[in-house]
């Protein structure tokens, strides 16, 4: 089977929504062309922001909860409340697959679109 590539992977070691998100792309054959460790390189509210304005589309999870929506239509406060978790740094995992950015994780949102 073809490995599927995605543009970026911001991971935290220790974090279990990004463990099930390890497994849910070794279980599809997705690989990253780039990953970045959360743990080496915090990225704060900015580096959220400017993460934002790179892509078309935000597909956010938390919990059971996925909310989707384009970024030209969301304000900067939308924006953070997705983007930016508790410790004020960019939450994890998170996901570049072309102009859409997926954070957290949910396997039936996520299944087809990124898998």
């Amino acid at each position: 089977m073809a490995t599927k590539k995605v543009d970026w992977y911001y991971r935290r070691s220790g974090c279990n929504t990004c463990k099930k998100m390890d497994a849910f792309l070794e279980e599809h054959s997705v690989s990253a062309k780039e990953t970045v460790s959360a743990n080496k390189e915090k990225l704060g509210p900015d580096a959220a922001m400017d993460l934002a304005k790179e892509v078309s589309k935000i597909v956010a999870a938390r919990g059971k909860s996925v909310v989707e929506f384009k970024t030209k239509d969301a304000d900067e406060e939308l924006l953070r409340k997705h983007l930016v978790g508790p410790t004020g740094n960019l939450r994890s995992p998170v996901i570049r697959k072309g102009k859409t950015l997926y954070v957290g994780f949910n396997e039936e949102a996520f299944t087809g679109t990124l898998a």
